[in-house]
C-alpha cells in the first residue's frame, strides 16, 4: 500500500509540474510575442504603421476592445477547444505588442527597461509565492478584485478630472493589486488543475492560466511604465 501510495503521489506531482510548466510556458511565449511584435511596430514596420493609424483611426478603437472578445472567448472555450484558445491568446498577444509600441513613443526606453525588469520581478517572485505557499489566498484575492473594481470607477472618474497627481497614486494601487492578483492566479490554477485536471483538458487549463497570468504582468507593466514616466516628468 505504502509503495502504491508513493507511486500515485510521484504520479500527481509530476502531472501538477507538467501542468505548471506547460502554463507558464504559454505565458512566456505570449510575453515574447508581445515584445517582438512591439519591436517589429517601432522598427521595421515603423513608417506603415504610423500611416495606416493616420488614416484609419477607428483601428485604435478596435484594438482596446478586440483584446475583451479575446479574452472572454478563451476564458469560454479554453478546455472545450484548447487549440483555437491557444491561437487566440496568440493573436490577443499580438494585439497588445501593437498597443505597446504605440504606447511606447511617450517614454524612453530607460523607463520602458525600468519598467519591464520590476514587473518581471514582482510577477516572479508573487508567481513563485502563490504556487508554493500553503497560505490560502481566496481572502486576499476577492479584496483586490473589489479593489480593483472601485479602482476603475475612480479612474473613470479621473478621466474627466484629469488630475495627473490622482493618477500618480492610482498607479502604486494598481501595482499592489495586481501583486495581490498575480499569487491569487498563480493559486487558483494550480488549486483548479488540482481538483479538476482530471475530467478537463490540461492544455486547456494551461492556456486559461496563461491568460489570467499574462494579463496580470501586462497590467504590472503598465502601471510600472506610467510611475517611471510620470517620476522623471516630476524631476
Amino acid at each position: 500500500m505504502n509503495n502504491y501510495s508513493s507511486r500515485q503521489q510521484n504520479k500527481a506531482l509530476a502531472g501538477l509540474n507538467g501542468f505548471l510548466t506547460k502554463m507558464y510556458g504559454f505565458m512566456t511565449l505570449s510575453v515574447l510575442v508581445s515584445a517582438l511584435t512591439a519591436y517589429l511596430t517601432m522598427t521595421v514596420f515603423a513608417q506603415q504603421v504610423l500611416t495606416y493609424f493616420m488614416n484609419h483611426q477607428a483601428m485604435v478603437w478596435i484594438l482596446l476592445f478586440v483584446p475583451i472578445g479575446l479574452s472572454m472567448g478563451i476564458s469560454f472555450k479554453a478546455t472545450r477547444n484548447p487549440t483555437a484558445s491557444f491561437v487566440m491568446l496568440m493573436i490577443l498577444s499580438i494585439i497588445y505588442g501593437l498597443e505597446f509600441a504605440l504606447i511606447a513613443g511617450v517614454y524612453t526606453q530607460t523607463q520602458i527597461a525600468s519598467a519591464f525588469v520590476s514587473s518581471a520581478g514582482v510577477f516572479g517572485a508573487m508567481a513563485v509565492y502563490g504556487t508554493f505557499t500553503k497560505r490560502d489566498l481566496n481572502n486576499a484575492g476577492s479584496y483586490a478584485s473589489a479593489a480593483l473594481i472601485g479602482l476603475l470607477v475612480a479612474w473613470l472618474i479621473n478621466m474627466f478630472l484629469r488630475s495627473s497627481a490622482v493618477a500618480y497614486v492610482f498607479s502604486f494601487i494598481a501595482v499592489i493589486i495586481f501583486t495581490v492578483l498575480t499569487a491569487w492566479d498563480a493559486q487558483k490554477m494550480k488549486n483548479i488543475y488540482q481538483q479538476y485536471g482530471s475530467e478537463v483538458s490540461t492544455n486547456g487549463l494551461a492556456v486559461l492560466g496563461a491568460l489570467q497570468l499574462y494579463l496580470d504582468f501586462v497590467n504590472l507593466f503598465l502601471q510600472f511604465l506610467q510611475i517611471f514616466g510620470m517620476s522623471d516628468s516630476r524631476r
